[in-house]
């Protein structure tokens, strides 16, 4: 959430990060309100003042055995227009956090200005896309010749995008997991958390998810609680409403989650296989951040994602997203996009962000300087570590040999009991 005092003194800013961002939000409507209901605090200032005057004069006259009967009145007056003008005011107040809550995040500078995906800029590539001496095969089907995809079955179990493992595809699932996890806490200096996956209202208003992406998200019927989309949610509420030191600055959590979205504006070929599942695993990446450090903290926090595809040896490139393709509380964003045969180009397998200080704004979690003076709200960034069923779509694919058999990454094999490759049962 931004500062309302900020997009006060900073309204032109304000106002051309929205259209960069293509976003119709009444800026003008909340500016208005705003000054209207600071104008309404100055007068009931002024009236409580005068109120309380009156009041300790009614006093004096009842003490001095004068009539006090024309300044009650006066003052019972006040009081209703008192009463009537903090009415005013409270709606006021409410109607700005309505809007102001619906604002997005500043973009950075050095994000690149475009209304959608085809302004974002390629950042770095690594690793080359493999030239097949025969055709290879998407890996919904390469999957289901193997035995370890079974679509059908997870429709039969749930409903459409939603797919069952089996054998050595829940055994590769289970390896990359564990493989990440092993990777950030042992190498990247992370702490793991394992977090409920369902959390509350003030979680999802606190990352941004509420109230503008409620319909993206499964709500418990009997109760006020949603399943969570990514372990960015309840990772980042680890620390809602506390202050922490600013010595222990950064903070760096993972953690493994199941996640869950409707997908409900997803079509085309990203609804077949695992590209846009609703249920989906991912291993999360999430830090607290100093202000000062925390682009340098996201150039960190992409590298560890990036390691994950360099080890399971995936071509894949970095593009960092324009303004009009940002998410609503990230400030600047890097997507790592895995090479996938069965569409001939990049798709997104993780996205790295830096929020700054919009999300810790709506969860107010604050850092004491060390030196003393006011607490001061931290950074907050999340990455995928990465998602873990595009992650097996990009194996299958990338590492399918002729015979319809799939080698497994050499990175994977001890998590793997030692398998070299993966055939027919």
């Amino acid at each position: 959430m931004l500062d309302l005092k900020f997009v006060r003194e900073n309204a032109d800013l304000v106002r051309k990060a929205l259209e960069d961002r293509c976003l119709e939000v009444p800026l003008d409507d909340l500016l208005e309100k705003d000054s209207r209901r600071r104008s309404l605090l100055a007068e009931l200032e002024e009236k409580r003042a005068r109120h309380k005057r009156g009041n300790k004069e009614i006093g004096e006259r009842i003490r001095k055995g004068e009539d006090p009967a024309a300044l009650r009145e006066e003052m019972g007056a006040l009081s209703e227009e008192i009463r009537s003008l903090e009415a005013e005011a409270d709606g006021l107040e409410a109607a700005v956090r309505e809007i102001l809550v619906r604002l997005p995040n500043l973009p950075h500078e050095s994000v690149p200005v475009g209304p959608d995906e085809t302004y974002n800029r390629e950042v770095r590539r690594w690793g080359e896309p493999r030239a097949f001496d025969f055709q290879p095969l998407p890996h919904w089907e390469l999957g289901e010749q193997l035995g370890v995809l079974d679509f059908q079955r997870g429709v039969k179990i749930a409903e459409s995008r939603f797919t069952l493992l089996r054998g050595k595809g829940a055994l590769l699932e289970r390896a990359l997991i564990n493989f990440m996890l092993d990777l950030h806490t042992r190498e990247h200096g992370y702490t793991e958390v394992f977090p409920p996956i369902l959390v509350n209202e003030e979680s999802m208003f606190a990352t941004g998810q509420l109230p503008k992406l409620e319909g993206e998200m499964y709500r418990c019927r009997d109760d006020v609680l949603y399943l969570i989309p990514t372990a960015e949610v309840p990772v980042t509420n680890i620390h809602r409403d506390e202050v922490l030191a600013e010595e222990d600055l950064p903070l760096y959590y993972c953690a493994y989650t199941p996640c869950f979205r409707r997908e409900a504006g997803s079509y085309g070929r990203d609804i077949r296989g695992l590209i846009r599942q609703h249920q989906f695993n991912k291993v999360e990446l999430v830090k607290f951040s100093h202000p000062e450090s925390s682009y340098q903290e996201l150039e960190k926090l992409t590298n560890d994602a990036e390691e994950v595809l360099q080890r399971l040896g995936l071509p894949y490139r970095v593009v960092v997203l324009s303004t009009g393709d940002l998410s609503f509380a990230a400030a600047k964003c890097y997507d790592l996009e895995v090479w996938l045969p069965s569409y001939g180009e990049y798709k997104e397998i993780s996205s790295c962000s830096n929020f700054t200080d919009f999300q810790a704004r709506r969860a107010n979690i604050r850092f004491r300087p060390s030196g003393g003076g006011k607490a001061r709200f931290v950074h907050t960034l999340n990455g995928s570590g990465v998602a873990v069923g595009r992650t097996v779509a990009a194996i299958l694919e990338n590492y399918q040999r002729e015979d319809g058999s799939v080698e497994v990454p050499e990175a994977l094999r001890p998590y793997m009991h030692g398998l070299e490759v993966i055939e027919p049962d």
